[in-house]
């Protein structure tokens, strides 16, 4: 059975989806921009402060389904600039040492979504 999972401590979803969905002991956390809760304002210019937001974002999401970062599996991340890969990746890192990512090519490359977020 599937069960919506929502918080007021991670920005409320933009548009018709949820912030997660859990399914058994499986949660599908949607992808997070780097938005504060509650303003809807972007987490600085930079990748590191935006990186952080995302992260927390996600972590806000699954602490109230009752899962932490270190149950994460699996990771999508779009990045605007890929040069701006080795400052995402030291962030991610002070969540969970087991997040260090391998930089790899991606098919989303010309994604666009939100002007000023660095992350995708």
């Amino acid at each position: 059975m599937k069960k919506i999972i929502s918080t007021d401590n991670a920005p409320a979803a933009i548009g018709p989806y949820s912030q997660a969905n859990q399914i058994g002991n499986t949660i599908y956390v949607s992808g997070q921009l780097p938005l504060v809760p509650g303003t809807k304002e972007f987490a600085g210019e930079g990748i590191a402060d935006q990186t952080r937001q995302s992260l927390s974002n996600a972590k806000a999401i699954l602490q109230a389904a009752g899962f932490e970062m270190t149950d994460v599996v699996k990771v999508t991340v779009l990045l605007d600039d890929i040069t701006d890969f080795a400052g995402m990746n030291e962030v991610y890192g002070e969540f969970s040492p087991r997040l260090i990512l391998q930089e790899q090519p991606s098919k989303w490359r010309n994604c666009r979504l939100a002007p000023r977020s660095r992350l995708r």
